[in-house]
């Protein structure tokens, strides 16, 4: 309770009357007091009441300022559905060779977009982005951008080149957001092996890259496990040896004027790929759409090697010849009939050029020099159940378990009638379509003492032995066979040999199907299959080309020997040495005359 002071105290009117004072002053003095104190408490209050509202206004401030400074310092993130979603996922695993050498990985970069409500100049926005992205209809953009969204993406992913100059474009509107992307710093180098990735979930702050082809997509769900805790996957590829065979490869096609071609390098123990090249090719880092029309098999996307699927000519026979050679048939030696042509039933078998190799071949020689008719008898000798057996076991019926997503859907083409007019033309390649990789895996069980091979792309894994398709024996006399095509002069495949290398192969010409029915009279599928060294084979190398012709002669060539064998001997030529293989000289066979000494 406030007790207020009396403005005419009695005590102190009565003293001043006593001493002649006026006691007017005293209430004067008394109320200049009162006044006094009253100001001094108004302005007490008025300066709390200040120092409060100046404390209000630095609080708001400061909470306005530290909430932008997190903004501006935070992600941008784009607005999403209140709903629970999956998270992204942005990590995925690097690719490598077998040396450790990085084949695919991931690159930090930003993506672009718009929220179109915060921009100051559209138009001009539009103008500059257009510039500085060629492919960006200005007009189109510019209705997009004030067409009333709030959000709208520009780019999906930018050079550091890129974002300076939207950088310096200075529209508020115009956001970054950060991203990993896929990067294969090979470029084209196994591009069809590698496949290509984009992006699956993204927002602003983060992106999920997938696979879209070949072995990053087969390996999809490895590559983004977070329980590998990004370990690279090594792959079998030698980059050194892939590189050298896509150069030589690519030169060859140009060459033989080919206008596509595809070649396989494989270890024959372990069925693990070193090198796989398809061309044309493309770069994985600005991979190609999928062509809307045409023929499929033309675009640089198609891999040739496991998804092309051809008739693989003469590179057959020598199924047929070691499938008689292991059911105790024939021997190397044994003559059989080969006079041409041979007629069965109303179809006539014929040699190449109408020639004639009769009236007897050996095994051996019906190798070395490509005899239809020779293959033909040892066939029915063979028979349907026994030949399709043998060729089941090889992996010629089936898609190859190799790891691309591509693969599975590359069934060979099998006749629906197994008759045995389709198990002589099975014999030497025609009527029945499979890919170069078959043809390596099958090549690999001759060449690695009769045992099946899984072909894969993965290295250093456990390799299960597969099942023993032929003995040891008859691989030996297979290996020896196929040495005698490239060794002797008559041989369809003597431009194949490499001096220090002992090359073992076959030839391969096939006519190329026409859509409209028939053959092609001059067009043509060519392959040369080969092993080497012969003498120990440690690898398989498959080369196909298709429509080569060679035209340095005073005639158009079209056979393998001048197409298909150079360029896989000069693969040979560039690859053993990086393979680790010192080139070996062959002994020589014992003179036909003897000096001697009286």
């Amino acid at each position: 309770m406030m007790i207020r002071t009396p403005l005419r105290p009695l005590a102190r009117i009565l003293q001043a009357r006593a001493s002649g004072l006026n006691p007017d002053t005293i209430e004067a003095e008394n109320r200049r007091q009162r006044s006094e104190a009253l100001r001094d408490r108004a302005r007490a209050g008025a300066e709390g009441r200040l120092w409060l509202l100046a404390g209000v206004f630095v609080l708001a401030f400061a909470t306005i300022g530290g909430r932008m400074a997190v903004l501006a310092a935070a992600d941008p993130a784009e607005p999403r559905s209140a709903t629970a979603g999956a998270e992204i996922r942005a990590q995925r695993a690097d690719l490598t060779d077998r040396h450790g050498r990085v084949l695919a990985t991931n690159l930090v970069t930003h993506s672009l977009y718009a929220q179109p409500r915060d921009m100051v100049d559209p138009a001009r926005a539009a103008r500059e982005l257009a510039r500085i992205f060629p492919d960006i209809d200005a007009a189109a953009l510019e209705r997009r951008l004030t067409d009333g969204r709030s959000f709208l993406w520009i780019r999906r992913k930018l050079s550091p080149e890129q974002m300076q100059a939207v950088h310096e474009i200075g529209d508020p509107g115009l956001l970054f957001g950060p991203r990993e992307m896929r990067l294969y710093p090979n470029g084209r180098l196994a591009a069809h092996v590698l496949g290509g990735a984009s992006f699956g979930d993204e927002g602003v702050h983060s992106a999920e890259v997938i696979g879209t082809a070949g072995i990053e997509k087969a390996l999809d769900d490895r590559l983004r496990d977070p329980a590998h805790a990004g370990q690279p996957v090594a792959l079998s590829l030698d980059l050194t040896v892939q590189a050298a065979v896509e150069e030589v490869l690519g030169a060859g096609m140009t060459m033989m004027n080919a206008k596509g071609a595809a070649a396989i390098l494989m270890e024959a123990a372990t069925g693990e790929i070193l090198a796989l090249s398809s061309l044309p090719d493309f770069d994985p880092n600005d991979r190609p759409q999928p062509p809307t029309q045409g023929d499929p098999a033309d675009s640089p996307l198609f891999n040739r090697a496991v998804q092309g699927l051809y008739e693989l000519g003469s590179t057959f026979k020598i199924f047929a010849a070691a499938q008689a050679l292991d059911l105790g048939l024939v021997n190397p030696e044994t003559l059989v009939d080969a006079s041409a042509p041979m007629t069965f039933g109303r179809h006539k078998i014929k040699e190449f050029q109408n020639k004639n190799y009769g009236p007897q071949l050996s095994v051996t020689d019906i190798i070395v020099k490509s005899s239809n008719v020779g293959t033909a008898r040892l066939a029915l000798q063979i028979g349907a159940v026994r030949q399709q057996a043998f060729l089941k076991s090889l992996g010629l019926f089936d898609p190859t378990p190799v790891e691309l997503v591509e693969a599975p859907r590359a069934r060979p083409l099998i006749p629906a009638r197994w008759v045995d007019i389709v198990t002589i033309t099975t014999s030497y390649g025609h009527g029945m379509s499979a890919s170069p990789l078959h043809l390596a895996a099958a090549y690999a069980a001759i060449a690695n003492g009769g045992v099946a091979v899984r072909p894969t792309l993965l290295h250093g894994g456990p390799h299960a032995p597969g099942p023993r398709v032929m003995s040891e024996q008859t691989a030996r006399q297979a290996v020896s066979m196929l040495r005698d095509v490239v060794a002797r002069e008559e041989g369809t495949a003597n431009l194949a040999e490499v001096p220090g290398y002992a090359v073992a192969g076959k030839t391969g010409t096939a006519d190329k199907p026409n859509p409209r029915g028939g053959y092609y009279d001059d067009k043509v599928i060519n392959t040369f299959a080969s092993v080497f060294p012969a003498h120990d084979p440690k690898y398989v190398l498959i080369v196909t080309l298709d429509e080569p012709v060679e035209n340095t002669g005073t005639e158009p060539r079209r056979t393998a020997g001048w197409t298909a064998v150079p360029v896989a001997a000069e693969i040979i030529r560039r690859t053993a040495p990086l393979l680790g293989l010192r080139p070996a000289i062959e002994p020589r066979g014992p003179d036909a005359l003897t000096l001697t000494a009286n």
